[in-house]
């Protein structure tokens, strides 16, 4: 019996089976039908490592809550510029998702996306003053027009009841509110992509690991593969690579051995959540709270309270409580940050490490935390929880990007970065924050930058997918209201219009 991959070449192959390789597949798939596309995946099902809905936090990052998008400077303004950004890459998504749907390729929005109101809730005069100059430089926006800005509790205490009962009435508290929020099951939503990548004759292969990336004599590539129950080996050939591997994408990039790989690391950052599955308890809550990080803490750490729909069921979700392990990925392999290390980034590396010892310490701290000290942190967001009602998940992996730096010898990121080949014919995507939400603007940079020729031909195709596409919606109120209120429509969430 053969188990490895029939396809013996491909003009596009896609390696990983998670978000953004879907979302690739789905655009090339449209704007180019007649282009061989082949996927392949280590684990036994798409969208189970990152895209997972217990790995990552189903936030639909758009900004509204996210303190990290917008943090204060030293004079104690706040820039709303990478907010506005990321909002307009998350109105994108939405618009091709709706897109997806209303043409019949996706199935039921409710299968991944819901409304659920976001919020920032802050402790303290510090953090309040801040949150309020946050809120009085987005709220004129408008992207944020719909914000409401709160110190009130019996105001709060109606928006999220969990975060204010049984609080101190002494302390100072302020909360933002978007109605227009959205909690996303990336994985329901990476396997609604794949089933219709099927159904358009894409071959999907699980339990396929790529094992090595190779230049062929015609400037394309061969891929070694291997079926991971079987053990069975083969080989495939494409025009163009995609490696969206998440924490996998990095050996396999620098196994290519193009130049624009050198010099880049990774620092891997693994993480723990407390989940309640208790009915009567998530129905109490109905909103996304985001706090600030701990000082020297990733912005990947930021605590959030949040409300989450996985497979139609309403879940409460707090964390993240950092860890620290070796793997690249959650069903990867210790050896994968050692295995990282090349000459080309031991220095960005060890000069990463020297500047970032605030990481380290927090890291150490957050590890030797015990189960009750994680219950208090909780209880700092929700006074009167109980340990009982909630169970401690291991979460996904992130690998933050290490790159050189001409200054500093290294630096470390917390965004996500597209690298590609200089010929156009491998594009991978490196990093984690805000990820999943923004897979949509991400994988149309790397078409523009891998497919320049073709994609000057796709403009209109693209503008039909997205109305919005190359127009910025906070400069176009009436479009942008016309936008929200369509695509809520599509993807059956509530308008916060109304």
């Amino acid at each position: 019996m053969t188990f490895i991959s029939k396809t013996a070449s491909a003009d596009v192959v896609l390696i990983g089976g998670g978000i953004m390789s879907a979302t690739l597949g789905a655009f090339l798939k449209q704007l180019e039908p007649s282009w061989t596309i082949a996927m392949y995946e280590r684990l036994d099902e798409a969208g189970l490592e990152s895209s997972g809905p217990w790995n990552n936090a189903g936030t639909g990052h758009s900004a509204l809550c996210e303190l990290n998008y917008s943090p204060q400077a030293k004079d104690g303004s706040v820039d709303p510029a990478k907010a506005l950004k990321i909002n307009e890459q998350f109105q994108l998504s939405r618009q091709f998702w709706s897109h997806l749907v209303s043409n019949g390729m996706i199935g039921d929005p409710k299968r991944f996306i819901h409304t659920v109101p976001h919020m920032s809730f802050v402790i303290g005069e510090d953090h309040s003053n801040f949150l309020k100059t946050r809120y009085e430089a987005l709220s004129p926006n408008t992207l944020f027009r719909s914000m409401e800005y709160s110190e009130d509790p019996a105001q709060i205490r109606k928006w999220a009841p969990l975060v204010i009962n049984g609080r101190d009435s002494k302390q100072r508290i302020a909360a933002t509110r978007s109605a227009e929020g959205t909690d996303v099951d990336f994985g329901a939503l990476t396997r609604e992509l794949t089933t219709y990548l099927q159904r358009e004759g894409v071959e999907v292969n699980y339990g396929h690991d790529v094992t090595g990336i190779e230049r062929t004599a015609d400037g394309g590539w061969q891929l070694g593969l291997k079926h991971m129950h079987s053990g069975e080996r083969g080989s495939v050939k494409a025009k163009f690579v995609f490696v969206g591997a998440g924490g996998g994408a990095l050996h396999l990039l620098q196994a290519s051995g193009i130049p624009e790989s050198k010099g880049f690391g990774g620092f891997p950052v693994s993480g723990q959540f407390f989940r309640s599955t208790d009915d009567s308890l998530a129905e109490k809550h109905n909103a996304k709270v985001y706090g600030q990080a701990s000082v020297g803490a990733p912005p990947m750490s930021v605590p959030h309270l949040d409300t989450r729909y996985v497979n139609g069921k309403r879940s409460l979700l707090f964390g993240p409580y950092a860890g620290f392990s070796t793997n690249f990925l959650k069903n990867g392999s210790l050896w994968d940050l050692p295995l990282s290390i090349r000459p080309s980034n031991l220095i960005p590396m060890l000069a990463v490490a020297k500047d970032n010892m605030d990481l380290t310490a927090y890291l150490i701290k957050e590890v030797a935390k015990n189960r009750g000290s994680k219950v208090e942190a909780l209880r700092e967001y929700f006074p009167e929880a109980e340990a009982d009602n909630w169970e401690l998940i291991t979460a996904g992996q992130r690998v933050q990007i290490i790159k050189k730096d001409p200054s500093k010898g290294g630096v470390l990121q917390f965004g996500t970065e597209v690298i590609t080949g200089r010929d156009g014919s491998i594009g991978a995507l490196l990093g984690a924050s805000p990820g999943a939400s923004t897979a949509v603007p991400i994988m149309i940079e790397l078409m523009q930058r891998c497919f320049p020729k073709q994609f000057k031909g796709w403009g209109a195709k693209l503008q039909e997918m997205m109305p919005g596409y190359g127009v910025t919606l906070n400069n176009n109120p009436e479009l942008a209201e016309e936008l929200s209120k369509s695509t809520a429509q599509t993807l059956k969430l509530d308008d916060p219009s109304k």
